[in-house]
């Protein structure tokens, strides 16, 4: 700009928006409303949806998930904070009490992690219950308590602590802490439910009452043991104690067996055909507690050697047995062709 030329004075206008227009501007044309139809387009004015392009290069780079992750079988967010232990333990296994469940069994073990995977270092079974007097129901709440006791007792006879830490000898129902005493410390392992609901009265919490009273040390809380009121914010004993010695199972044979006579006999068939009333069903409990008591260890069963199966694969044929059967076929062949001819010859 010359040095000469005035130069225009700027006036602050508070409110922009309602200048006025100057008559040299060009008259803008609005923007043609946005297609659905396009690859992008305004959404309510803000949001704006791009198509995803998956390119070669994001298939090159593309790391997928672990594989028990893609199968929906482990929760790896949970898993590290079970299997993380401090450096300055020195290599000291972080032990996790794990509980699983079929439909036909009860899973308990005491796990360690490796770099090289998982070890077990002990473990029980409700189907190992037959051997202690509870042959039928190996799937309720009852029986995750009895495989969770099975479980605690023989980590603590295998580490020589059964004798310092008994446990809760008579289940009651209420919460049970083990408390330290003599020179060692309880086993302490922590509650691995895996892909389980943590609902109030789950059996995996049966499980882990079993194995408290067992006098293992696992951090709980008795807010998801059956029987806890959420409104007092308390545990009922007496609910849990029930449970435990399977008063929920008897009550139900009770109301079955009024209401519906041929269920009854369907549903516990197994109970009948064992002699099990549904009076009989705490008394059995007690035994099994104190059967497991007497004898925690596993007993391997025997088995016998496997006969000689028949092989349904083929075995490979060496040359002169292939040549062999090549000159049979051929002779086959040609002396079925030569009685043909000698019947064409007969007509």
């Amino acid at each position: 700009m010359p040095r000469n030329q005035a130069r225009t004075p700027r006036i602050y206008n508070p409110h922009p928006a309602a200048s006025v227009p100057s008559p040299l501007a060009r008259p803008s044309t609005p923007p043609p409303p946005p297609s659905l139809c396009s690859r992008s387009f305004l959404l309510a004015g803000e949001m704006v949806f791009v198509k995803t392009q998956k390119t070669r290069a994001y298939s090159k780079r593309f790391q997928v998930k672990f594989k028990r992750r893609r199968q929906g079988k482990t929760d790896y967010r949970a898993r590290l904070r079970l299997t993380n232990q401090d450096k300055n333990k020195y290599n000291t296994p972080k032990y996790r009490f794990v509980v699983r469940f079929t439909n036909k069994d009860v899973t308990a073990q005491i796990v360690y992690a490796t770099i090289a995977g998982d070890i077990v270092m002990a473990a029980a079974y409700s189907h190992e219950l037959p051997r202690y007097g509870l042959e039928v129901g190996l799937t309720n709440y009852a029986a995750a308590y009895c495989t969770g006791l099975l479980l605690a007792r023989r980590v603590l006879k295998c580490r020589d602590l059964d004798q310092e830490y008994e446990g809760n000898v008579e289940a009651t129902g209420e919460d049970f802490s083990v408390e330290p005493s003599g020179e060692r410390r309880p086993f302490r392992a922590l509650l691995d439910v895996g892909l389980i609901r943590t609902t109030t009265g789950n059996r995996v919490f049966g499980a882990l009452k079993g194995a408290l009273d067992g006098g293992l040390d696992i951090p709980h809380s008795d807010k998801r043991f059956a029987g806890f009121k959420k409104d007092e914010k308390q545990l009922d004993s007496e609910v849990h104690r029930k449970y435990i010695y399977g008063g929920h199972v008897a009550d139900y044979m009770r109301s079955l067996a009024d209401e519906e006579p041929e269920k009854y006999q369907s549903h516990f068939s197994e109970y009948i055909k064992k002699g099990i009333s549904a009076d009989d069903i705490e008394s059995v409990y007690k035994k099994v507690h104190a059967a497991i008591r007497a004898d925690p260890t596993l007993v391997k069963s025997t088995k016998e050697a496997p006969k000689t199966h028949k092989r349904y694969n083929l075995k490979k044929l060496t040359y002169e047995q292939r040549k062999a059967s090549l000159v049979e076929r051929l002779n086959a062949l040609n002396s079925s062709a030569g009685a043909a001819d000698d019947e064409d010859d007969d007509e």
